[in-house]
């Protein structure tokens, strides 16, 4: 490989929405500075079902249910490095109880479009999501 090449990858990834009075449910993990949504990386062999059903226990503590396929979202992934790029599935769905930050989530908040992006660190995918979700 030459110098000047990157090196490309594809992180498949799954995300919880939840949009309230114009506020998106977000988390920040201990290793991260930008807000994303709930959930991760979809480990070998699982569905994105299977993955977002396990990502919202460990991060929110609670129970999905209902799950619904809302939109998919590819661009940079944030904190990855060049070249790194995230293929994101996000749901929507109902929860049995009231989400708290949990296993490696540092920080959950309820953010507006504006006050997502005022963050010195943001997530592109997050940033199109906004766009759909709450148009300007």
């Amino acid at each position: 490989m030459r110098k000047h090449e990157r090196v490309n990858s594809l992180i498949k990834a799954v995300g919880l929405v939840r949009f309230v009075d114009r506020r998106l449910l977000l988390v920040r993990s201990e290793d991260q500075e930008a807000f994303y949504l709930p959930g991760g990386s979809i480990e070998p062999g699982e569905t994105e079902a299977e993955a977002l059903h396990r990502e919202v226990a460990e991060e929110l503590g609670v129970v999905l249910r209902e799950p619904e396929f809302l939109a998919r979202y590819r661009t940079d992934a944030v904190g990855r490095g060049e070249g790194v790029q995230v293929d994101l599935a996000c749901y929507t769905g109902v929860l049995d109880g009231e989400p708290i930050a949990s296993a490696e989530i540092a920080e959950l908040g309820w953010f507006t479009r504006t006050e997502y992006a005022k963050h010195r660190v943001t997530a592109p995918a997050i940033l199109d999501l906004y766009a759909d979700l709450d148009p300007a």
